[in-house]
């Protein structure tokens, strides 16, 4: 008998979540496995985020919160939107989730109709297109590599938007890649963007502040399209608070009311005592950002460096977030004993078995033939994982 839906069936499995699970596996084995597999800052969050969490507390913030989230916390993201990004956001036009991810896929559930078309920029993180399948829409990738930095053109933009496009989905800095486009990069994509006016964007900025460039642009500050972007950002990344769980979408009103109904009927509002320490962390100061940034860098071009002295790796220099995703195309078909590594997922096992490091699979992010490390790690953990990385390579045949 078959208990299960076909909607749940037809999903993947999130690739970074099964092998973190699997490294967790073989940890609690005892081996030592150095995890680079998940994408999670490595850091304490601040503490005066922490306490404002203790102080809510003991001033009772222990009642259901209101489900687009407390006002002064849609207020204190609005007044970022505003000081960092130059954007004009009422709290109205707010939602406050249970992490971006949720944000995200309330989004594309309130907005996309089965049939409807969302074009997705590829490499792009594991969940957009399991997203877009439970909405019942169809996922239209649009392929780069490592020669573009993981960027695509204007002209592919442009070829892939079709009469049943509804949603054009863009994440820059990007996971996997740590690609950033420019301010001129994406002022050529919205000049193709602008032609279609009944195509919503929504922009994965969750990355902000992880970033390498000196300058940052949000998709919602170009005026052509300003009336029909949906940013979505958190706390997670930038303030080291993952498992607090509050992302946020900053949309046209008309939808954020609809994901408010939506979000009012599955899960109501996030923890209260996750979005006081979020408050906090908008509201107070953001030396801690710069800080951990300033961490990121130094482990990017460790990593970077490392990563380009092993065999048939192919790596660029990410400008944002903190992960590298080099092409592994070098390696493929080499063996381990009577072992092939025929794709990339193969070497991603064989790096967790062998040299018991834990990456992704390029696969899992439409990119086959690539890897994903996150260096959200030690720069200890980082020298050691490389060396062992290369050791491993260096035994295929």
């Amino acid at each position: 008998m078959d208990f299960l839906s076909a909607r749940v069936e037809s999903l993947a499995v999130s690739q970074t979540l099964a092998m973190s699970q699997k490294s967790g596996e073989l940890r609690s084995q005892g081996i030592d496995v150095i995890n680079l597999s998940v994408g999670e800052p490595d850091f304490h969050t601040p503490d005066h985020i922490k306490e404002a969490a203790k102080r809510a507390i003991d001033e009772n913030f222990s009642f259901y919160s209101p489900v687009p989230g407390y006002m002064s916390l849609r207020e204190a993201i609005a007044a970022k939107l505003s000081r960092e990004n130059g954007l004009n956001f009422s709290p109205a036009q707010i939602v406050v989730g249970n992490g971006a991810k949720q944000a995200l896929c309330n989004v594309i559930l309130s907005t996309v109709n089965p049939g409807d078309e969302v074009v997705i920029p590829t490499p792009a993180w594991v969940s957009y297109v399991e997203m877009v399948k439970l909405a019942e829409g169809k996922s239209v990738t649009v392929p780069s590599g490592i020669e573009s930095n993981f960027k695509v053109t204007p002209a592919q933009l442009e070829a892939a938007i079709t009469p049943r496009t509804k949603m054009i989905l863009l994440c820059s800095p990007s996971n996997p890649t740590g690609s950033v486009y420019t301010r001129d990069e994406l002022q050529a994509l919205v000049d193709v963007i602008a032609k279609y006016p009944d195509v919503i964007v929504l922009s994965d900025e969750i990355y902000e502040h992880i970033n390498y460039t000196g300058e940052f642009t949000s998709m919602a500050s170009f005026p052509e399209i300003a009336d029909r972007t949906v940013i979505i950002n958190g706390v997670s990344k930038a303030y080291a608070m993952t498992g607090w769980r509050i992302g946020y979408c900053a949309a046209p009103l008309a939808i954020a009311k609809a994901v408010s109904k939506l979000q009012g009927q599955y899960t109501s509002g996030a923890s209260s005592i996750a979005q006081k320490a979020a408050e906090a962390a908008y509201n107070g100061s953001q030396e801690c950002v710069a800080e951990m940034c300033a961490a990121f860098r130094r482990r990017r071009d460790l990593v970077v460096k490392l990563a380009a002295e092993i065999p048939g790796f192919k790596v660029n220099e990410p400008m944002g977030a903190f992960y590298l995703f080099p092409e592994v195309s070098g390696v493929l078909g080499k063996k381990f004993g009577d072992k092939v590594i025929a794709t990339s997922g193969d070497l991603a096992m064989y790096l967790l078995e062998e040299a018991h490091v834990a990456t992704v699979d390029g696969a899992a992010f439409c990119a086959p033939g690539y890897i994903r490390f996150s260096y959200a790690t030690s720069d200890e953990n980082l020298t050691e994982a490389m060396a062992r990385i290369k050791a491993a390579v260096e035994k295929l045949k």
